[in-house]
């Protein structure tokens, strides 16, 4: 385990999108202030989609394409346009393939025309947004194999955009993944097999197939496949190794109509980390556009062990085509503990001066926690301010509150605060949180009290804690007697254990960490979503970080943001953060 305390998390997470930032503004003439350029949105939607051939009686069976609108700005609070824009759809790339009108979703003044379609609006908000929703049939007279293409452009004074190109196509590969009967309720060490099984329901053979398996820190697979790649990330879960993908590659062709499974399945396991725990497992056809988008810009190192195969399965599935069955998942719960302990720290100062003190938490295993479908924040930590002290600086992720851990409006100088944890802690994780104290009267042996808690106040225990003995520290001040080391978790309202970190003098910031953001949170039961942290420094008066530090580069949960999503082999899953007083 080690301790790194980045200063202050990104303040929003850009999802799994890829935008340019705003153009930096020309030179600096000597005869007139510089001009910003103008800024730059990036148009996107479904790059590739499939629709069902023209029925022979009945209505068409149709797919929805939902077209987006990527502000790249992170400023939550001067990054938006403020002005009309139009969007073009220029609709003659598919005469004779696909028909098309537009859907409710963010439609409302839109407008099909012969083969081309326009729609206007008003204000890009930075992150993604959406334009508008076409729905898309095959033509009549359309038949197996036809392509065509939907062209989407936009202008807007005082804005540049990137264009996009959406391309269609009648009948093709349709793989649908079979949902497997596993067991949920596990005990650690517990094994069982993962027999993958899928068909292509479509009108044409897929050319190879790409297996996406993805799941969190406390499940393993038992052996790493030749044919696979790997890669570990922290998903936008704040923990660093919270997710493992792995993209499995198999050659060959497969035919409409027929089911394949593994011909060997492979065996999951509940590691001694396991708790709440999550499993994706998904199929598409193999090529360059698929690995490009569940790599998604990670690093992936190949398996060295046996090469994982397909055979034909006994029974085709239900025909269905469909590529929102492409995926299955299902989520753990292991009968597992985490044992968080608390520790605070000791320092000594003079009236007027200030001094830095870290306190926090650290998980000692053996469960690594994480709320994947809820969000939640995994704890709080509670922090009660010494007597003669008030806090001139402390960790982003920490709110000042009352006496009485009511909300307060003026954060400085609080006599409490409660900090939160991301929605996952590792089970190696320091939960570091620096303060700057500023001594206003000499109290020796002032004390407070760090608790780490359950998110909610009104019910405070841990449940996956099995020592709730260490979940409290103290926070000393001019001791008598002030050793080296953590003042240590104790039972309660009574003396540090041994050893305590003794500073003096005046200090003018501190450095720290930021850890998840946000004041919600509480338990969960089950898996999903994102952002990585950064780091830069403060000064007195000003937030320094606060946050998790593990084995592996620390990355963040986002600051002030009010939901995260993860983008998993295609499909979105946005958690909700609840905020409510604690």
């Amino acid at each position: 385990m080690r301790s790194t305390t980045p200063r202050a998390a990104l303040r929003r997470a850009a999802g799994g999108f890829a935008a340019a930032g705003l153009l930096a503004a020309g030179s600096l003439a000597l005869t007139a202030p510089a001009r910003a350029a103008a800024p730059e949105f990036t148009l996107g939607g479904p790059a590739g989609t499939a629709l069902h051939p023209y029925p022979a009686t009945g209505t068409p069976q149709k797919a929805s394409l939902g077209f987006t609108v990527n502000n790249p700005s992170e400023d939550e609070e001067n990054g938006a346009f403020e002005g009309e824009y139009t969007v073009r759809f220029d609709l003659s790339g598919i005469k004779g393939v696909a028909d098309v009108a537009f859907g409710k979703k963010g439609s409302a003044d839109c407008t099909v025309t012969g083969t081309s379609a326009v729609c206007h609006a008003w204000g890009i908000f930075p992150g993604v947004s959406t334009l508008a929703e076409l729905d898309v049939t095959a033509a009549k007279g359309s038949e197996d194999g036809d392509t065509g293409a939907i062209e989407v452009t936009a202008e807007a004074d005082g804005a540049t955009f990137t264009s996009f190109t959406a391309r269609i196509g009648i009948g093709g590969p349709d793989l649908s993944m079979e949902q497997l009967p596993f067991r949920t309720e596990l005990k650690t060490g517990d094994t069982q097999p993962v027999p993958v099984t899928f068909t292509n329901n479509g009108t044409r053979a897929a050319d190879g197939v790409l297996l996406t398996l993805r799941y969190t820190r406390g499940m393993e697979f038992t052996e790493r496949y030749r044919n696979c790649e790997y890669s570990e990330s922290d998903g936008g879960m704040g923990s660093p190794g919270a997710w493992t993908t792995a993209l499995c590659s198999f050659d060959g062709s497969y035919e409409p109509g027929v089911a394949y499974t593994l011909a060997e399945p492979p065996a999951i396991r509940a590691t001694e980390r396991a708790f709440y725990d999550s499993f994706l497992y998904r199929i598409e056809e193999d090529g360059s556009a698929a690995r490009a988008a569940q790599r998604a810009g990670a690093e992936y190192s190949p398996g060295k062990g046996a090469t994982l195969a397909l055979r034909k399965a006994p029974a085709a599935l239900t025909a269905d085509l469909d590529p929102s069955d492409n995926q299955q998942e299902a989520d753990f719960r292991t009968a597992n503990t985490a044992d968080f302990a608390a520790y605070g720290d000791r320092a000594k100062g003079g009236a007027g001066g200030s001094v830095e003190v870290k306190v926090g938490f650290r998980n000692r295993g053996p469960a690594w926690i994480g709320y994947i479908r809820s969000g939640e924040d995994v704890a709080t930590v509670d922090v009660t301010v010494p007597e003669g002290a008030s806090v001139v600086a402390k960790p982003e992720s920490c709110r000042g509150v009352t006496a009485a851990g009511e909300y307060r409006e003026n954060q400085t100088a609080a006599p409490r605060y409660f900090c939160s944890t991301p929605m996952s802690v590792r089970e190696d994780a320091d939960f570091a949180l620096p303060f700057e104290l500023k001594i206003t009267k000499v109290v020796e042996g002032a004390s407070g009290k760090v608790v780490v808690r359950n998110p909610f106040l009104q019910d405070p225990k841990l449940r996956f804690d099995p020592e709730p003995a260490n979940n409290t520290a103290s926070l000393v001040l001019n001791a008598k007697d002030s050793g080296t080391g953590d003042s240590g978790a104790t039972t309660g309202d009574g003396d540090t254990g041994s050893g305590g970190a003794t500073s003096t003098g005046t200090t003018t910031g501190s450095t720290g960490s930021t850890g998840g953001s946000g004041d919600s949170g509480g338990s969960a039961s089950g898996g999903s979503t994102g952002s990585a942290g950064s780091s830069s420094s403060g000064s007195t008066g000003g937030d320094s970080g606060g946050g998790l530090a593990a084995t592996g580069s620390v990355a963040l949960m986002t600051g002030a943001a009010a939901a995260a999503a993860l983008v998993a082999g295609g499909v979105l899953y946005t958690v909700s953060r609840r905020r409510a007083a604690r």
